[in-house]
């Protein structure tokens, strides 16, 4: 079985190779990619693709490798002792099977998305390394040890907030998601919005990569936030000639909330479009 994208999920040829590829490695897949460039969705193609039932773990910056295994509530067993439950006799009743131990004993084969591992704590990684390479975990409550008894396909995503451990990223096969080009960006665009005016995505996608090429801008604008932007002007029948018309004393578009997210890069455009039109007089 071969990944190829899906009809709502547009892979290039890179980004399908590169799933092949550590399905045949029966390596984990780290992911890494700017913001709103579809890596956690791509789990989700990936098991649909692929016709697997799909695990999402997703990641916080409280959150311990040991979750992902299970964790034992001695807590509840020592109440239920104090108050004489007959279940205290088998610590099973206390364990909480994590994602880890799910996808392992899982009836069928499943996708095991490990969301942003890097908001965790620098040390996370490293504390899955035998489990994710041995697919098997030791439970030191009740002295059983769980073994994949079909390998999972793991795909690991993460933003770049902090580097990985090399140990952890010798596990893996690696691949960045690359910003679309405009040709990719148009399929992207008429995956979601199949019956959207041609004339419109044109001019908004010069309009949206004029954006990002704007220097200095703290965040560029995403794939995910051009969607959305997209959906605002059909919504509100915006028309074509605005954003054909691009002014450079006017700098911000139309519905800009979408497309930019803090006051920073709000006020560095009006910056440049004062300063043009201080120039143009």
């Amino acid at each position: 079985m071969k990944f190829e994208g899906t009809e709502r999920y547009v892979a290039t040829e890179d980004l399908s190779m590169a799933v092949n590829a550590a399905v045949a490695l029966q390596r984990p897949l780290l992911i890494k990619g700017e913001p709103g460039t579809g890596k956690t969705m791509l789990a989700e193609e990936v098991a649909s693709g692929l016709g697997m039932p799909l695990i999402q773990w997703h990641i916080k910056s409280t959150t311990k490798a040991q979750q992902g295994l299970y964790e034992y509530d001695a807590v509840s067993r020592l109440r239920d002792s104090q108050l004489g439950d007959d279940k205290v006799h088998d610590v099973r009743n206390y364990i909480k099977k994590g994602k880890l131990w799910e996808a392992f004993t899982a009836e069928e084969q499943v996708v095991l998305l490990i969301d942003e591992v890097d908001k965790a704590d620098i040390e996370f990684p490293n504390d899955l390394l035998v489990e994710l390479d041995r697919m098997e975990f030791f439970v030191y409550e009740t002295g059983e040890t769980i073994k994949a008894t079909r390998r999972p396909i793991i795909i690991i995503t993460s933003n770049n907030e902090k580097e990985l451990p090399d140990a952890f990223l010798r596990r893996c096969f690696f691949h960045f998601i690359n910003f679309p080009d405009k040709s990719t960006m148009q399929r992207i665009v008429d995956v979601h919005y199949p019956d959207i005016t041609q004339t419109l995505v044109q001019e908004a996608l010069e309009v949206f990569f004029d954006l990002r090429s704007v220097p200095g801008l703290k965040k560029k604008p995403s794939t995910s936030e051009l969607i959305d932007w997209l959906k605002l002007l059909m919504a509100d029948d915006i028309p074509d000639e605005i954003l054909r018309e691009r002014d450079q004393s006017k700098a911000i578009p139309p519905l800009y909330g979408a497309l930019l997210k803090n006051e920073q890069d709000v006020h560095l455009l009006e910056r440049l479009a004062f300063m043009h039109r201080r120039e143009t007089r």
